[in-house]
């Protein structure tokens, strides 16, 4: 049976938690917690406003393909992901960190990227990390993994590492330094652009209490 309200796709962590402000702002309270729930689908106290819970990187599939009307995903899953389909209408401002490329202590990094050098970089963020050294003129191989980045430079699978860094304890604890600051990082609210026509009386107040906490 279609649900005619509003569905908000997030991930678990912390996008969830800082976006609960957010919620209540305007007016949602999700029923339960995705950290302690099995579900996938998570009610609210209002009928026509539901939660999907998905993986950080599938939120802007989910908005895009009109499973979700809105969603929240870090800047660095929508640069990944290209943002088609999407309406952007607001930086969240929460979840913040950045995009950096680290490598071992030690290592001669602007040596390593002199114009025409070419390096093995290991990431999960292929299009940022492309674009980023293609600007310097910097040939790289990149290596796809999907976690325990910091790994890759100690066992010599790759030079160094583009990766999202908070507090940098990850890095220190693996003797690796970081380098080079890419950009930064934050999440955003992310609308299909259908949902935004067809549901516009129930979209807009929740766009607009999220714009005001914002601000």
């Amino acid at each position: 049976m279609a649900f005619d309200g509003i569905t908000l796709a997030l991930s678990k962590g912390r996008i969830f938690e800082d976006t609960l402000p957010l919620l209540a702002a305007a007016g949602i309270t999700p029923i339960d917690d995705p950290e302690k729930s099995r579900k996938l689908i998570i009610d609210t106290n209002r009928p026509d406003v539901r939660l999907l819970i998905v993986r950080a990187s599938d939120t802007p599939t989910y908005v895009q393909y009109g499973a979700a009307d809105l969603g929240i995903a870090g800047k660095d899953v929508l640069i990944e992901h290209g943002g088609v389909g999407l309406y952007q209408p607001l930086d969240l401002k929460i979840a913040r960190c950045r995009m950096c490329v680290a490598v071992p202590k030690g290592f001669d990094y602007a040596a390593a990227v002199r114009r025409g050098a070419r390096i093995r970089v290991a990431t999960k963020y292929m299009q940022t990390a492309r674009e980023h050294f293609a600007s310097k003129g910097v040939h790289v191989n990149l290596i796809k993994l999907y976690g325990s980045m910091e790994l890759a430079p100690l066992v010599g699978l790759a030079d160094a590492i583009v990766d999202l860094v908070s507090s940098g304890g990850t890095l220190r604890a693996n003797n690796l330094v970081e380098v080079e600051e890419i950009m930064a990082i934050s999440s955003r609210l992310v609308v299909n652009q259908a949902s935004l026509k067809m549901k516009h009386t129930l979209l807009q107040p929740v766009i607009d209490a999220f714009a005001k906490v914002v601000k």
